[in-house]
């Protein structure tokens, strides 16, 4: 079947950082959330390097690599933005 996965169940990550450095927001997707997380911290990530130490707020799982970019892409738009600020509105209130 198209856009079907093996029976491996591959999982696809929308994720969303939160910089402890300036309080930014970055937002990524990957196939590999263990190891992109480790990139981070690491400082590997140009995006990300001189923005650490980052924490990981929210991540969502896909099983279409397509359906975590279009997620990816969403929360980077204004509705997506508002999305996550309501999402995550008790996370910011202890902050």
């Amino acid at each position: 079947m198209p856009g079907t996965t093996t029976s491996s169940s591959v999982f696809f990550y929308a994720y969303v950082l939160l910089s402890l450095k300036d309080g930014e927001k970055y937002i990524g997707y990957t196939p590999d959330l263990k190891r992109r997380m480790e990139e981070h911290r690491q400082g590997r990530t140009f995006s990300t390097s001189y923005r650490l130490p980052v924490k990981l707020i929210y991540y969502e799982a896909c099983l279409s690599e397509i359906d975590a970019k279009r997620r990816e892409r969403y929360f980077k738009s204004t509705g997506g933005r508002r999305f996550l600020a309501k999402r995550l509105r008790n996370y910011f209130t202890k902050l």
